[in-house]
C-alpha cells in the first residue's frame, strides 16, 4: 500500500490537489454542510451502531 499512499501524497501536493483540499475545507466550514453532518451523526447515534438487517 506504500505505492498508493505515495500517489495520494503526490496528488495532494499538486496544484489540483491543493485546490481540491481547499474546496473540501471550505465545504466543511459551511454552516449548511455542518448541519447535514450533524443530522447524519445524530441518526447514527440513535441507531446504536446496529448493523443493517
Amino acid at each position: 500500500m506504500a505505492g498508493l499512499f505515495g500517489k495520494v501524497a503526490k496528488f495532494a501536493s499538486s496544484p489540483q490537489g491543493r485546490r481540491l483540499i481547499e474546496k473540501g475545507k471550505d465545504a466543511a466550514n459551511d454552516p449548511k454542510n455542518r448541519a447535514k453532518i450533524e443530522q447524519a451523526a445524530s441518526k447514527l447515534r440513535k441507531k446504536g451502531g446496529q448493523p443493517p438487517a
